[in-house]
Protein backbone atom coordinates (compact mmCIF):
# COMPACT_ATOMS: atom_id res chain seq x y z
CA UNK A 1 0.00 0.00 0.00
CA UNK A 2 0.69 3.43 -0.83
CA UNK A 3 2.20 5.75 2.36
CA UNK A 4 0.74 8.63 3.18
CA UNK A 5 1.02 10.83 6.97
CA UNK A 6 1.84 9.19 10.21
CA UNK A 7 -1.43 10.15 11.56
CA UNK A 8 -4.95 8.63 12.31
CA UNK A 9 -6.29 9.38 9.19
CA UNK A 10 -3.02 8.42 7.16
CA UNK A 11 -3.22 4.63 8.56
CA UNK A 12 -6.66 4.25 8.71
CA UNK A 13 -6.73 4.91 4.49
CA UNK A 14 -3.96 2.61 4.23
CA UNK A 15 -5.70 0.16 6.25
CA UNK A 16 -8.82 0.51 3.97
CA UNK A 17 -6.51 0.05 0.85
CA UNK A 18 -4.76 -3.12 2.37
CA UNK A 19 -8.16 -5.18 3.33
CA UNK A 20 -9.02 -3.93 -0.35
CA UNK A 21 -6.29 -6.32 -1.57
CA UNK A 22 -6.52 -8.73 0.28
CA UNK A 23 -10.22 -9.05 -0.49
CA UNK A 24 -9.62 -8.92 -4.07
CA UNK A 25 -7.20 -11.61 -4.20
CA UNK A 26 -9.38 -14.13 -2.14
CA UNK A 27 -12.13 -13.03 -4.76
CA UNK A 28 -9.75 -13.81 -7.55
CA UNK A 29 -8.85 -17.31 -5.96
CA UNK A 30 -12.32 -18.13 -4.48
CA UNK A 31 -15.09 -16.60 -7.32
CA UNK A 32 -13.26 -15.31 -10.55
CA UNK A 33 -10.83 -17.93 -11.61
CA UNK A 34 -10.77 -20.41 -9.06
CA UNK A 35 -10.00 -23.33 -11.81
CA UNK A 36 -6.78 -21.15 -12.61
CA UNK A 37 -5.18 -20.16 -9.54
CA UNK A 38 -5.65 -20.94 -5.74
CA UNK A 39 -3.99 -19.29 -2.48
CA UNK A 40 -0.83 -21.02 -0.96
CA UNK A 41 -0.62 -20.84 2.56
CA UNK A 42 1.85 -23.10 3.58
CA UNK A 43 4.92 -24.93 1.19
CA UNK A 44 2.64 -28.15 0.56
CA UNK A 45 -0.29 -26.26 -0.59
CA UNK A 46 2.67 -24.52 -3.15
CA UNK A 47 3.59 -28.17 -4.19
CA UNK A 48 0.10 -29.44 -4.48
CA UNK A 49 -1.54 -26.72 -6.41
CA UNK A 50 1.61 -26.60 -8.78
CA UNK A 51 1.10 -30.16 -9.78
CA UNK A 52 -2.35 -29.66 -10.66
CA UNK A 53 -1.17 -26.82 -13.51
CA UNK A 54 -2.51 -23.95 -11.42
CA UNK A 55 -1.25 -20.71 -10.68
CA UNK A 56 -0.49 -20.59 -7.19
CA UNK A 57 -0.91 -17.09 -5.75
CA UNK A 58 0.83 -16.42 -2.07
CA UNK A 59 0.37 -13.38 -0.38
CA UNK A 60 2.85 -10.27 1.02
CA UNK A 61 2.45 -7.65 2.22
CA UNK A 62 5.22 -5.12 1.34
CA UNK A 63 4.50 -2.21 4.11
CA UNK A 64 3.75 -2.38 7.60
CA UNK A 65 2.42 0.77 7.19
CA UNK A 66 -1.54 -0.27 7.54
CA UNK A 67 -1.32 -1.92 10.91
CA UNK A 68 -1.51 1.55 12.40
CA UNK A 69 -0.72 1.49 15.81
CA UNK A 70 -2.51 -1.98 15.90
CA UNK A 71 -0.20 -4.42 16.67
CA UNK A 72 -3.08 -6.90 16.89
CA UNK A 73 -3.51 -6.63 12.72
CA UNK A 74 -0.59 -8.53 12.32
CA UNK A 75 -2.47 -11.65 13.46
CA UNK A 76 -5.33 -10.52 11.40
CA UNK A 77 -3.41 -10.11 8.13
CA UNK A 78 -2.07 -13.78 8.60
CA UNK A 79 -5.52 -14.57 9.39
CA UNK A 80 -6.19 -12.79 5.92
CA UNK A 81 -3.67 -14.70 4.04
CA UNK A 82 -0.58 -13.10 4.44
CA UNK A 83 3.08 -15.36 4.52
CA UNK A 84 5.39 -12.23 4.54
CA UNK A 85 5.29 -8.78 5.78
CA UNK A 86 8.22 -6.11 5.44
CA UNK A 87 8.40 -3.27 8.16
CA UNK A 88 9.06 -0.53 5.72
CA UNK A 89 8.88 0.71 2.23
CA UNK A 90 9.33 4.20 0.91
CA UNK A 91 9.78 6.03 3.99
CA UNK A 92 9.96 5.40 7.49
CA UNK A 93 6.70 4.25 8.97
CA UNK A 94 5.32 3.13 12.75
CA UNK A 95 7.96 0.30 13.14
CA UNK A 96 10.79 0.64 11.24
CA UNK A 97 12.97 3.06 9.19
CA UNK A 98 13.43 2.50 5.10
CA UNK A 99 17.07 2.21 3.24
CA UNK A 100 15.57 5.21 1.57
CA UNK A 101 16.57 7.70 4.20
CA UNK A 102 20.41 7.05 3.57
CA UNK A 103 19.94 10.02 1.00
CA UNK A 104 19.85 11.94 3.33
CA UNK A 105 20.85 10.54 6.65
CA UNK A 106 17.62 11.32 9.02
CA UNK A 107 16.47 8.28 10.51
CA UNK A 108 12.98 8.09 12.57
CA UNK A 109 13.67 5.37 14.60
CA UNK A 110 17.59 4.23 14.12
CA UNK A 111 16.30 0.86 13.15
CA UNK A 112 13.05 -0.60 15.06
CA UNK A 113 10.48 1.16 16.84
CA UNK A 114 9.56 -0.61 19.89
CA UNK A 115 6.58 -1.42 17.84
CA UNK A 116 8.79 -2.89 15.47
CA UNK A 117 10.59 -5.07 18.01
CA UNK A 118 6.87 -6.45 19.02
CA UNK A 119 5.65 -6.87 15.07
CA UNK A 120 9.32 -8.88 14.62
CA UNK A 121 7.84 -11.01 18.10
CA UNK A 122 4.46 -11.35 16.84
CA UNK A 123 5.50 -12.47 13.34
CA UNK A 124 8.17 -15.14 15.07
CA UNK A 125 4.73 -16.50 16.76
CA UNK A 126 2.65 -16.67 14.07
CA UNK A 127 4.64 -18.00 10.96
CA UNK A 128 4.85 -14.71 8.79
CA UNK A 129 8.19 -14.66 7.27
CA UNK A 130 9.87 -11.53 8.00
CA UNK A 131 11.24 -9.65 4.67
CA UNK A 132 14.09 -7.44 5.16
CA UNK A 133 14.20 -5.91 1.15
CA UNK A 134 13.39 -2.00 2.20
CA UNK A 135 14.05 -1.53 5.94
CA UNK A 136 17.05 0.49 7.03
CA UNK A 137 20.30 -1.16 7.66
CA UNK A 138 19.98 -0.66 11.40
CA UNK A 139 16.91 -1.94 11.27
CA UNK A 140 17.86 -5.33 9.14
CA UNK A 141 20.94 -6.05 11.95
CA UNK A 142 18.12 -4.88 15.18
CA UNK A 143 15.73 -7.79 13.30
CA UNK A 144 18.52 -10.47 12.97
CA UNK A 145 19.34 -9.72 16.76
CA UNK A 146 15.49 -10.36 17.79
CA UNK A 147 14.15 -12.91 15.80
CA UNK A 148 14.18 -16.61 16.34
CA UNK A 149 12.82 -17.60 12.69
CA UNK A 150 15.20 -17.04 9.68
CA UNK A 151 14.36 -14.03 7.54
CA UNK A 152 14.39 -13.35 3.61
CA UNK A 153 14.64 -10.62 1.18
CA UNK A 154 11.68 -10.77 -1.11
CA UNK A 155 13.42 -8.14 -4.02
CA UNK A 156 17.09 -7.29 -3.52
CA UNK A 157 20.33 -7.02 -5.25
CA UNK A 158 23.85 -7.42 -4.28
CA UNK A 159 25.14 -3.77 -3.31
CA UNK A 160 28.62 -4.59 -3.14
CA UNK A 161 28.17 -5.24 -7.02
CA UNK A 162 25.80 -2.51 -7.93
CA UNK A 163 28.48 -0.24 -6.38
CA UNK A 164 31.39 -1.35 -7.90
CA UNK A 165 29.72 -1.40 -11.90
CA UNK A 166 28.68 1.92 -13.73
CA UNK A 167 25.46 0.52 -15.13
CA UNK A 168 24.56 3.23 -17.19
CA UNK A 169 21.10 3.62 -19.06
CA UNK A 170 18.69 0.94 -18.01
CA UNK A 171 18.55 -0.33 -21.43
CA UNK A 172 22.01 -1.34 -20.84
CA UNK A 173 21.58 -3.72 -18.25
CA UNK A 174 20.28 -7.03 -19.25
CA UNK A 175 19.92 -11.01 -18.21
CA UNK A 176 23.44 -11.63 -17.76
CA UNK A 177 23.78 -8.21 -15.47
CA UNK A 178 21.25 -9.82 -13.32
CA UNK A 179 23.02 -13.26 -13.48
CA UNK A 180 26.32 -11.91 -12.21
CA UNK A 181 24.27 -10.82 -9.05
CA UNK A 182 23.26 -14.32 -8.61
CA UNK A 183 26.75 -15.45 -8.79
CA UNK A 184 28.15 -13.16 -7.16
CA UNK A 185 26.09 -13.93 -4.29
CA UNK A 186 25.58 -17.94 -4.79
CA UNK A 187 30.02 -17.58 -4.60
CA UNK A 188 29.73 -15.42 -1.07
CA UNK A 189 26.93 -17.16 1.07
CA UNK A 190 26.23 -20.12 -1.08
CA UNK A 191 23.30 -21.66 -3.25
CA UNK A 192 20.90 -22.97 -0.16
CA UNK A 193 20.60 -19.42 0.56
CA UNK A 194 19.82 -17.48 -2.49
CA UNK A 195 16.61 -16.88 -4.68
CA UNK A 196 15.34 -14.91 -7.91
CA UNK A 197 12.07 -12.66 -7.39
CA UNK A 198 11.18 -9.54 -9.95
CA UNK A 199 9.59 -6.27 -9.44
CA UNK A 200 7.89 -5.27 -12.29
CA UNK A 201 5.33 -3.27 -10.86
CA UNK A 202 7.83 -1.44 -9.01
CA UNK A 203 10.38 -0.17 -11.62
CA UNK A 204 12.29 -3.33 -11.75
CA UNK A 205 12.89 -5.25 -15.18
CA UNK A 206 15.91 -5.77 -17.06
CA UNK A 207 16.53 -6.22 -21.41
CA UNK A 208 15.25 -9.83 -21.42
CA UNK A 209 13.16 -10.09 -18.69
CA UNK A 210 11.17 -6.63 -18.76
CA UNK A 211 8.25 -8.86 -18.34
CA UNK A 212 6.64 -12.45 -16.72
CA UNK A 213 6.58 -13.78 -20.50
CA UNK A 214 10.33 -13.83 -20.72
CA UNK A 215 11.09 -15.35 -17.34
CA UNK A 216 12.83 -18.27 -19.34
CA UNK A 217 15.61 -15.97 -20.20
CA UNK A 218 16.90 -16.14 -16.79
CA UNK A 219 16.39 -19.85 -16.29
CA UNK A 220 18.39 -19.76 -20.13
CA UNK A 221 21.27 -18.25 -19.05
CA UNK A 222 21.83 -19.94 -15.51
CA UNK A 223 21.68 -23.39 -17.98
CA UNK A 224 24.33 -21.28 -20.02
CA UNK A 225 26.85 -21.16 -16.76
CA UNK A 226 26.61 -24.19 -15.78
CA UNK A 227 23.65 -24.69 -12.68
CA UNK A 228 21.93 -27.59 -12.82
CA UNK A 229 18.41 -28.22 -12.95
CA UNK A 230 18.36 -29.20 -8.87
CA UNK A 231 20.17 -25.57 -8.54
CA UNK A 232 17.75 -23.48 -10.26
CA UNK A 233 15.25 -25.16 -8.78
CA UNK A 234 16.54 -24.18 -5.26
CA UNK A 235 17.02 -20.71 -6.78
CA UNK A 236 13.49 -20.18 -8.54
CA UNK A 237 11.53 -21.96 -5.24
CA UNK A 238 13.42 -24.18 -3.00
CA UNK A 239 14.94 -22.08 -0.97
CA UNK A 240 11.83 -19.83 0.03
CA UNK A 241 9.89 -23.00 0.48
CA UNK A 242 12.42 -24.12 3.01
CA UNK A 243 12.61 -20.55 4.46
CA UNK A 244 8.72 -20.65 5.00
CA UNK A 245 8.74 -24.23 6.45
CA UNK A 246 11.19 -23.30 9.02
CA UNK A 247 9.24 -19.67 10.00
CA UNK A 248 5.98 -22.02 10.18
CA UNK A 249 8.40 -24.60 12.60
CA UNK A 250 9.49 -22.00 14.62
CA UNK A 251 5.95 -20.52 15.20
CA UNK A 252 4.86 -24.03 15.96
CA UNK A 253 7.68 -24.12 18.28
CA UNK A 254 6.62 -20.79 20.22
CA UNK A 255 2.82 -21.19 20.48
CA UNK A 256 3.79 -24.92 22.24
CA UNK A 257 5.93 -22.86 24.61
CA UNK A 258 3.31 -20.48 25.31
CA UNK A 259 0.73 -23.08 25.74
Amino acid sequence: TSQGLLNDEGYATAYENAVDKFDAIHRLVNEYAPERIELALTSDDVRRIAATGKLVAMIGVQNAYPLGTDIGRVEEFHDRGARYMSLAHTGPCQPSDAQSGEATGEWLHDGLSEMGRHAVAEMNRLGIMIDISHPSKASIMQTLELTRAPIMASHSSARALSEAEEWGVPGRVDVADFVDHIDYMVNLIGIKHVGISSDFDGGGGVAGWDDASETFNVTLELVRRGYTEEQIGMLWSGNLLRVLDRVQEVAATIQAEEG
